[in-house]
């Protein structure tokens, strides 16, 4: 069994790598963004808290989030690993990601993390903004809040796993296709 952590800041192309890593080693893609677009989207209380921090460029509070990739690992026991997309967010989660997959007799392969400057990040998200029709995208300074709060909370949680042997920096410039080659090289060496 396979479980990625595919990691990187907001609009490091995380969505777009997903994809073709689920279809290369046959995944359950988890985006804890396409749970709350979910959650949002139906209006549960639970998407309505997940807005409420999203608007701001806040992360969501960890009981929600865990609550959701919870419910959405166990309606889905009988896969040949997760690649997890935008979560853990902080070492707590990360410490309860370990803890659930624990549950289920697995662990964590590895994180793999995107490596992409600030400005590159910000031209990306403005740009997916266009067409998004969500408005964090569309709000420059919210944007630069997201990049921050990564910063700041989000990226300890590679260190918790290099600790552990378990993750590796990519470039996340180039074509689609030179950093998917480049990531597919890590998690070979990961395995």
């Amino acid at each position: 069994m396979i479980n990625l952590i595919l990691f990187g800041p907001p609009g490091s192309g995380k969505g777009t790598q997903a994809a073709k890593l689920i279809e290369t080693y046959n995944l359950l893609h988890i985006s804890t963004g396409d749970l709350f677009r979910y959650e949002m989207g139906n209006n549960t209380p639970l998407g309505q808290k997940a807005k409420s921090y999203m608007e701001k460029g806040e992360l969501v509070p960890d009981e929600v989030t865990i609550g959701m990739l919870k419910n959405k690992v166990d309606a889905n026991p009988d896969v040949n690993g997760y690649i997890f997309d935008g979560f853990p967010r902080t070492v707590n989660q990360a410490k309860a990601l370990d803890d659930l997959l624990e549950e289920k007799d697995t662990e964590v392969t590895g994180l793999v993390s995107l490596e992409v400057d600030d400005e590159e990040i910000v031209k990306r998200i403005m740009l997916r903004g266009v067409t998004s029709g969500r408005p964090d995208d569309n709000d420059e300074s919210i944007v630069r809040t997201r990049i921050d709060v990564y910063k700041n909370e989000t990226s300890p949680v590679f260190d918790f796993y290099a600790r552990k042997g378990k993750a590796v920096k990519v470039p996340g410039m180039g074509t689609i296709e030179e950093i998917f080659d480049r990531l597919c090289s890590e998690i070979e060496d990961l395995r």
